[in-house]
């Protein structure tokens, strides 16, 4: 039997407020705090609430031949917890059913992987203790911001101990091969790579309620009959896609819950295909071939490149000046600064920069709120001074403050107050001894003035005794 390996993304940013120039250093609370609630709510209500429910209800009809996975960014969690908690709720029951597999990614749903491979492994580690503390499960596949992948980067996957990662079926990567087959990567034959078949992908996730479509109105039947026209030895299909497509990007009026409604009974009693999570898919098929990606993809715009997130002068000023505080930040940041630091890297900022055009240019449109992408990079630019003013100040008062150290730091000053006292020792002893000549030198007129004295008291005391009579000669003459 074939497989359909069914994955959604989950993830909403943390919006910026609107930020202006004199803003800078005198108010650091960057979040659009309205903004972000009511659009939580309303997706929540749109999409997550009933889309969950319908994936629970097509996992007990089907009673275990139903499976699908998702990855929840970091970000989303948080405004899950804080907005809409009742969606962690259905979530858990989904996953309770054993049917779901949940996939790690970066916490803040950034580029680190692009940048820095330190910084990159902490989100991961702190993406899945969160979804461990959420959900009681600890994933084992890995997917990376926007589906971004790279021969390095699955290098860095791989080490990490993950089995297996999900990214673009690029046609420029993939050349005559299909995305229907399960590869790996060429260092770690171990870790295995999971292909999106993004044409059935964005049938369901762009094309779906598009009336110009030439295969308009997309139905379960005739998806099904497109999933039989496959090449037999193609043995799994993946259709990953947001999961706010489901009511949110296309809205119930268009069907888009009845047809997924209809999908797996249709694929079920009419093809040869099942339904299997990342994992199972893994476990069920033998890697095609080693898979080379020198540069890196990810699944947005036509190039299947990075161009949506750093294609510009303005996303590449941004970025770079972001990244160029790392090392102050492990170093200096406190908390507060630690928690800007995250949402700040969410990719979704340099998306809202992007000045492409035509088609590309209607789906960022889509889902940026700034008027222009020149609105979004000087409002990112304002937090960004303001955060970068921060943490000058918090670097100051760390190395003012041993009390605020880190450790390597206490170190660095015990040497040097170590350094220092030693000095002040040396200092003292020389002073003490600067002294010390002093007073002879002080003493000497003194010394040799009595020196004198004893030598001449002595001739002078002669001279007395010799004009004094002799013992015994006054009392003779006196007989």
């Amino acid at each position: 039997m074939r497989t359909i390996t069914f994955y959604f993304q989950v993830h909403q940013p943390f919006r910026l407020r609107r930020y202006r120039f004199f803003d800078i250093g005198n108010d650091h609370y960057y979040y659009d705090d309205f903004s972000n609630k009511s659009i939580m709510r309303r997706v929540a209500k749109k999409c997550y609430l009933p889309a969950n429910q319908v994936m629970l209800d097509l996992i007990e009809k089907h009673k275990g031949k139903f499976k699908v996975s998702y990855c929840i960014s970091g970000m989303a969690m948080e405004q899950f917890e804080r907005y809409a908690p009742e969606v962690v709720e259905s979530f858990r029951r989904l996953v309770a059913t054993g049917q779901v597999e949940l996939l790690t990614e970066t916490y803040s749903h950034s580029l680190a992987s692009l940048r820095d491979a330190d910084e990159f492994k902490a989100q991961v580690l702190r993406h899945t203790d969160k979804i461990e503390q959420l959900f009681g499960v600890r994933p084992t596949v890995f997917r990376n911001t926007e589906f971004i992948y790279s021969d390095h980067i699955g290098h860095m996957v791989a080490q990490m101990g993950f089995k297996a990662m999900l990214t673009e079926g690029a046609k420029h990567v993939l050349g005559w091969k299909s995305p229907n087959y399960l590869y790996h990567h060429p260092a770690h034959p171990g870790m295995k790579i999971l292909l999106r078949n993004f044409k059935l992908s964005d049938d369901i996730a762009f094309r779906f309620s598009n009336v110009r479509w030439t295969d308009y109105p997309l139905t379960a039947e005739k998806f099904s009959q497109w999933l039989k026209d496959i090449p037999q030895a193609e043995e799994n299909v993946n259709l990953f896609m947001d999961y706010e497509t489901i009511g949110e990007h296309q809205w119930a009026e268009t069907g888009i819950f009845e047809f997924l409604k209809a999908l797996p009974e249709v694929v079920l009693n009419s093809t040869d295909y099942g339904f299997a999570t990342p994992s199972e898919a893994v476990e069920a098929y033998g890697s095609k071939d080693a898979l080379n990606v020198p540069y890196p993809i990810s699944w947005a715009d036509e190039e299947r490149d990075l161009s949506a997130w750093v294609g510009n002068e303005l996303q590449n000023e941004a970025f770079n000046k972001l990244y160029q505080l790392i090392d102050q930040v492990r170093k200096y940041a406190d908390p507060s600064l630690l928690e800007d630091w995250s949402k700040l890297q969410t990719s979704d900022h340099f998306y809202y920069m992007c000045t492409k055009f035509f088609t590309d240019g209607d789906v960022h449109k889509y889902f940026n709120h700034y008027d222009t992408p020149y609105d979004a990079f000087i409002n990112y630019m304002n937090v960004l001074s303001d955060f970068t003013e921060r943490l000058q100040q918090a670097t100051r008062e760390r190395q003012e403050s041993p009390e605020h150290a880190t450790g390597e730091e206490l170190e660095q000053l015990i040497a040097h107050f170590r350094e220092t006292l030693a000095k002040l020792e040396e200092r003292k002893a020389l002073e003490q001894h600067g002294r010390a000549a002093e007073a002879i030198e002080r003493a000497m007129p003194q010394a040799e003035a009595a020196h004198q004295d004893n030598q001449a008291k002595p001739k002078a005391q002669k001279a007395k005794e010799a004009d004094a009579p002799k013992k015994g000669e006054k009392s003779k003459k006196g007989k």
